[in-house]
């Protein structure tokens, strides 16, 4: 029987949706507006899609969501968690409390339920102080019935999981499985305070997770379609419902990495710049190995400062809708905002009244889209300028993102991509693929699955060999946890640094294994 997929992105103007088949060709791609709400959006693309395919139903065996409801929910400060914080810590780390630096009206909303308990780690894996049973029990059925969410965080456990571990085995006793747990050590990275917020942000989201998934469940259902769900993440991999409803902050991002997963796949290449474009923002992001580099800084998410992982993107105030404003004088500026998913009832080209991105190059003639007598009047001059400014802004991008002077190969996709040329400076060569308007989704549905790992390991212990060894197999298991095929995982990602200031010869191994999605 046929096995068809269902591969869904979320893009600030456009939900973007495709059915393909076990071979990866597209059957059908739409594109529908991105709402307010976005799962109404969501629900829309989805439908048109699976109407357009016009393949049966039963044959569609999975479904691929790449969504920006959790990232949403941070920035919009809404349908977050009522959550507790556990610091695991004292007397070590009272000079700092949790939330430092976090945005007040964030601090607020989750700050009413913050305990400080003894216990911890050194640096060096030995004890701070034995860890607090007793006042985590006490914690536990103080917040009974208060919070539906627990951020767990113990100083340095990447170096030692075991008493964040032990807090969680009290939470869950006291609690049951109803209140959700995130532990610091699945999350962040070392770094006490960025890894705690990560925690504290995954802990908020979780509701939005749940509603999310079963929404987009109940929608699949609802067009006869019972199909195996999965969630991008922000590596450019799936993860399964479970998995994302337990690590929800792994999915911000997604979306530009949905669209260098996508492009690198459409256009054949594993190593090369991506330069989606959509209706409100440029995404610039490099494939190595053709998944997305990973930034190495800290991240901010809605005002609070994280080390979770994320993709190196840098992001810039063009696309299809972008707003220009001409002066008097004939200056000009472009964006940073744009008409967004109202394109369509506010360029010029379209019979409204605002000039944008689009309106410019179908001026130009460089696109040929709505009713160019409506942009007839302006001056071409001028509009020559700004086209050439709306280049140098990309090529400026493109030399922020390379790590040398050398060309390489562009590769440009996204329903904006029409607006640009077939050469850029600092590029080798410059790609338009076959249907790359939808690469975001096409890289949702093409996704593969993947566990990643980072901790610090004495290598004295094992041996470096088997400590290298033993760090691949765990990330290994993360895959298989997250819905991987046992039989054909590959380590995509692998790091070790040496930390001179530890003993024991430690390193911090960073291992990420991905593979094709266990079919059942």
């Amino acid at each position: 029987m046929p096995n068809y997929r269902i591969g869904i992105d979320v893009g600030g103007t456009h939900t973007d949706a495709v059915v393909i088949d076990e071979n990866y060709n597209v059957v059908a791609e739409v594109k529908a507006s991105t709402t307010e709400d976005v799962s109404s959006g969501i629900y829309d693309a989805l439908s048109k899609v699976v109407a357009s395919a016009n393949v049966p139903v039963n044959e569609i065996k999975h479904a691929m969501l790449g969504t920006t409801h959790c990232t949403n929910a941070i920035v919009e400060r809404k349908r977050l968690n009522n959550i507790a914080i556990v610091r695991i810590g004292a007397p070590a780390t009272l000079a700092i409390k949790p939330l430092v630096g976090v945005p007040d009206d964030l601090r607020e909303m989750l700050g009413k339920h913050v305990y400080l308990v003894r216990g911890g780690h050194e640096f060096d894996g030995r004890t701070i102080a034995e860890l607090d049973e007793e006042h985590l029990y006490k914690i536990a059925h103080e917040v009974k019935g208060k919070v539906d969410s627990v951020a767990i965080t113990s100083v340095f456990a990447p170096v030692s999981a075991d008493h964040e571990q032990r807090a969680a085995a009290i939470f869950q006793e006291v609690l049951g499985d109803e209140v959700a747990l995130s532990l610091s050590h699945e999350i962040g990275s070392v770094g006490l305070l960025e890894r705690e917020n990560a925690t504290i942000l995954n802990a908020a989201i979780v509701k939005v997770a749940r509603t999310t998934a079963s929404g987009f469940i109940n929608a699949l259902q609802q067009e006869g379609i019972h199909a195996q769900v999965f969630f991008g993440q922000n590596d450019g991999t799936l993860m399964s419902v479970e998995y994302t409803v337990k690590y929800p902050i792994l999915t911000i991002a997604c979306g530009p990495t949905n669209s260098l997963r996508g492009a690198s796949y459409l256009s054949d290449r594993a190593d090369a710049l991506v330069i989606d474009v959509g209706g409100t923002t440029t995404d610039v992001g490099v494939l190595v190995d053709s998944f997305p580099r990973q930034s190495f800084l800290a991240v901010e998410l809605g005002g609070v400062r994280t080390n979770f992982r994320m993709p190196d993107i840098t992001a810039i105030g063009l696309g299809g809708g972008t707003i220009v404003r001409i002066a008097e004088d004939e200056s000009f500026q472009i964006g940073p905002d744009s008409v967004g998913h109202k394109l369509p009832q506010k360029s010029l080209i379209f019979g409204g009244d605002t000039l944008t991105t689009t309106d410019v190059a179908v001026a130009l003639g460089i696109v040929e889209l709505g009713d160019p007598s409506k942009v007839a009047h302006l001056n071409k001059e001028l509009l020559q300028k700004i086209y050439d400014r709306m280049i140098e802004m990309v090529e400026e991008t493109i030399d922020k993102m390379k790590t040398s002077q050398e060309p390489i190969p562009v590769i440009l996709v996204g329903g904006g991509s029409v607006l640009f040329p077939g050469e850029l400076q600092g590029a080798s060569e410059v790609i338009k693929p076959t249907n790359a308007g939808v690469a975001n989704a096409i890289g949702s549905a093409i996704s593969q699955v993947s566990g990643q790992i980072e901790k610090i390991f004495s290598v004295d212990e094992l041996g470096r060999e088997k400590t290298m060894e033993l760090a691949k197999d765990m990330a290994r298991q993360e895959a298989i946890k997250a819905g991987a095929d046992p039989e054909q995982i590959y380590i995509v990602d692998f790091e070790d640094v040496p930390l001179a200031y530890l003993p024991g010869n430690a390193t911090k191994i960073r291992a990420k294994a991905a593979g094709p999605l266990f079919l059942n």
